[in-house]
C-alpha cells in the first residue's frame, strides 16, 4: 500500500479473491476504497481482467435489473439520521441512555431524601457501572438490528467502539457530575471508578465480547461491593479517597490492554 493509492498487487489479488492476502492488507484496501475513486476504478478494471466470470455475472444481474429500475416508482425522500450520527450511536442506545440518566436521577433523589442507606451515596455506588450498561448496549448483537452490517464494515473495529463509548460517557459523566455536586461527592471519587470500569469492559471485550464483559463486571460489582456496602451501611474502602490510586492503576491497565490488543476489535466475534 503506497502513500496515496493501493498497489496493483493488492488490487489484483483482491479481485481474484486470493487467500494469501494478509487480513490487514484486505482491511486497509477496503477502507481505502471508501474514499478513493481512482482505486475503485482500478479495481473495476482488475475484476474485468482477473475475474471475468465475476464481471460477467455482474453484467448479467445488472442487465436484468436496469429495465426494472428505469420503470420503478421513485419513493419520496424521507428524513434520515445524519450518516455521521450512526458512527457515534445506534437507535437502540437512546432508550438505554435515557434509562441510565433516569437511574442517576433516582439515585440522586434518594441520596437527597436520605432513605436509610446510612452514609452510603447511591450515586457514588452506581457510578462505576452506569456507563458499562450503555457501552454494552452500544455494541450488542441482540439490541442492534443492523449489528451484522455495522460490524462487518472495514472501520468497525476499535475506532467505532471508542466513538460509541465516548457517546455514552458524554451522557453519563454530566449526569454524575451533577449528582456528585449536589451530594458533595468529589469528582475523583466517582470519575476514576467510572473510567476504570469502562476501560476494563473494553479490555475484556476484546477477549470475551463487550456485552459479556459488561454483564460479568456489573454482576461482580453488585455481589462484591453493592450488596455488602448496603448491608453494612457505610462506604466501602474502594469508594473512598484512599482507594483512588487503585482505580487509577486499573484505568491505566485497562487502557494499556486496549491499546496492545487493538487489532482484536476488528474481529466480528470479539463484539458479541
Amino acid at each position: 500500500m503506497s502513500v496515496e493509492h493501493a498497489s496493483m498487487r493488492i488490487i489484483d489479488g483482491y479481485a481474484r479473491g486470493d487467500t494469501d492476502l494478509a487480513a490487514d492488507e484486505v482491511w486497509a484496501l477496503e477502507a481505502h476504497l471508501e474514499a478513493c475513486r481512482v482505486c475503485r476504478d482500478r479495481l473495476s478494471t482488475a475484476v474485468t481482467a482477473e475475474a471475468p466470470v465475476v464481471a460477467a455475472l455482474v453484467d448479467t444481474v445488472w442487465s436484468g435489473l436496469e429495465p426494472r429500475l428505469a420503470t420503478a416508482v421513485t419513493m419520496p425522500p424521507r428524513r434520515r439520521r445524519p450518516a455521521r450520527l450512526s458512527v457515534w450511536m445506534t437507535p437502540v442506545m437512546v432508550p438505554w441512555l435515557a434509562m441510565v440518566a433516569s437511574v442517576t436521577l433516582l439515585a440522586l433523589l434518594l441520596d437527597v431524601a436520605g432513605t436509610g442507606t446510612g452514609e452510603v451515596s447511591l450515586v457514588l455506588l452506581l457510578a462505576p457501572v452506569l456507563p458499562v450498561l450503555g457501552v454494552a448496549a452500544s455494541w450488542s448483537r441482540g439490541l442492534d438490528p443492523a449489528y451484522e452490517l455495522t460490524a462487518s464494515v472495514p472501520r468497525a473495529g476499535l475506532h467505532l467502539l471508542l466513538r460509541r463509548t465516548a457517546s455514552v460517557l458524554v451522557v453519563v459523566v454530566p449526569a454524575l457530575l451533577t449528582g456528585g455536586w449536589v451530594t458533595g461527592t468529589t469528582a475523583a471519587q466517582w470519575l476514576l471508578p467510572c473510567l476504570a470500569f469502562t476501560s476494563t469492559t473494553l479490555a475484556l471485550g476484546g477477549v470475551v465480547g463487550v456485552t459479556r464483559a459488561a454483564v460479568a463486571l456489573v454482576a461482580l460489582w453488585a455481589a462484591v461491593i453493592v450488596a455488602p456496602t448496603l448491608a453494612a451501611g457505610r462506604t466501602a474502602f474502594v469508594l473512598q479517597t484512599d482507594g483512588l490510586p487503585v482505580w487509577g492503576l486499573i484505568l491505566a491497565l485497562g487502557v494499556g490492554v486496549v491499546i496492545a490488543r487493538r487489532d482484536a476489535y476488528s474481529v466480528l466475534g470479539a463484539h458479541r
